[in-house]
């Protein structure tokens, strides 16, 4: 489409047609039988795209933010110890978070880049009682991917629950709640999952529901309080009008074409996508000698890239010459290296002809830069990894 920007930064991301018509579609009442189906229908897909064989699924108006500070609220209780595996800025804010509803909250960290090792885990979680253990799958801020399966399997063994904030990975990077003991994943609407900003995505487990109906404190967030939104939820999956506050209709309407279309894909081969599409991106990065933010390439996530600008180049001259090129990228977010790198999304809608169209805006935004590269390197470099993948 002419005078049309590809979106390649870490969420929002581009979107299917039919998930836009959907969107564009005339809005319904929240109790027509329709609705209720597409509601019923998308909490069901949930729980397979989640891979939770009885898990419950919550489809929530709000960001990704409300998903995180709903499980914070309904989970922890005041005098709660907490651990916060770190990857990035999203592991320092859940920890923040989770201060407000009273928990106390401890740390394990790495360097910028880095991620905690499973060793560093276990050394915490025996030196105290944790209730919940929270990590973030793939933090947005450094594209570091943890190792999930080995940290749910350490706070099972310590008799801790398992929280997953996969924003930037659900449908996009693999993600078995059932198999790997995971106690509650969440998301949000606009990553992988395929759908506009709007919706707050998590599915709870029973290990994490019993703690849930266990507690004792009240819980202080009234909009985010579970026990508010669970008989809706329920409603919906038995094909039955339910009311606490009115959903997001068009999006809910969204949401079930995208999850269809997921599953349609197969979530072996939509994981398999975001690999070729990563190893192609970096592959790129590689070519054109851009160092990534993820230490090690195995902890570089599938669903986004962070590189580094090369020295003398800044954001404020690079960005917009990619975005005049073809491509929008994202700036840093970490705040320790905010202006030394940048963020490339490839998940969700995004195909191969995207990625070589991007990679091609960054080679022609560091010429205008006066980067010294062969010209096409990243491209070709990006070509070969997509046949070889």
């Amino acid at each position: 489409m002419k005078n049309r920007t590809l979106l390649m930064i870490p969420g929002p991301i581009e979107f299917e047609p039919a998930v836009l018509a959907a969107m564009g579609a005339p809005t319904t009442s929240h109790v027509a039988a329709d609705f209720i189906e597409a509601f019923g229908q998308s909490l069901e897909r949930m729980r397979r795209v989640f891979m939770s064989e009885n898990g419950q699924p919550f489809i929530l108006a709000g960001s990704g933010t409300l998903a995180m500070d709903s499980v914070g609220a309904n989970l922890v209780e005041p005098g709660d110890r907490v651990l916060v595996i770190c990857t990035g800025y999203f592991g320092d804010r859940y920890a923040a978070l989770l201060k407000r509803y009273g928990a106390q909250v401890d740390q394990v960290t790495a360097p910028v880049g880095g991620r905690p090792s499973l060793e560093d885990i276990e050394k915490a979680l025996k030196q105290q009682k944790y209730k919940i253990v929270f990590v973030t799958h793939v933090d947005t801020s450094t594209g570091v991917i943890a190792d999930v399966p080995g940290t749910a399997t350490l706070a099972a063994q310590y008799g801790a629950l398992s929280v997953v904030d996969g924003v930037c990975s659900i449908a996009g990077e693999e993600l078995n709640m059932s198999a790997w003991g995971v106690d509650v994943a969440l998301t949000a609407s606009q990553k992988a999952i395929g759908v506009p900003p709007g919706l707050a995505l998590f599915v709870v487990n029973p290990r994490a529901m019993q703690a849930f109906k266990g507690r004792k404190a009240p819980i202080t967030n009234y909009y985010a309080d579970w026990a508010n939104w669970l008989p809706v939820m329920q409603a919906y999956e038995a094909r039955q009008a339910g009311y606490f506050g009115t959903p997001a209709v068009n999006l809910v309407w969204a949401l079930n074409v995208s999850l269809g279309q997921i599953l349609e894909e197969g979530i072996n081969a939509r994981v398999e996508r975001h690999r070729v599409l990563s190893n192609a991106c970096k592959a790129a990065a590689a070519a054109l000698r851009l160092n990534q933010v993820a230490i090690k390439p195995e902890w570089a996530a599938n669903t986004m890239t962070a590189l580094r600008y090369p020295p003398g180049i800044t954001g404020a001259e690079f960005l917009p010459r990619v975005a005049k090129a073809g491509a929008y990228l994202a700036g840093g977010l970490h705040p320790d290296i905010k202006n030394e790198y940048f963020r490339i999304g490839h998940m969700g809608a995004t195909k191969i002809g995207d990625v070589l169209a991007t990679v091609g805006a960054i080679e022609f935004a560091l010429i205008q830069c006066d980067y010294r590269f062969e010209s096409g390197s990243g491209v070709s470099a990006a070509s070969k990894a997509i046949f070889r993948t």
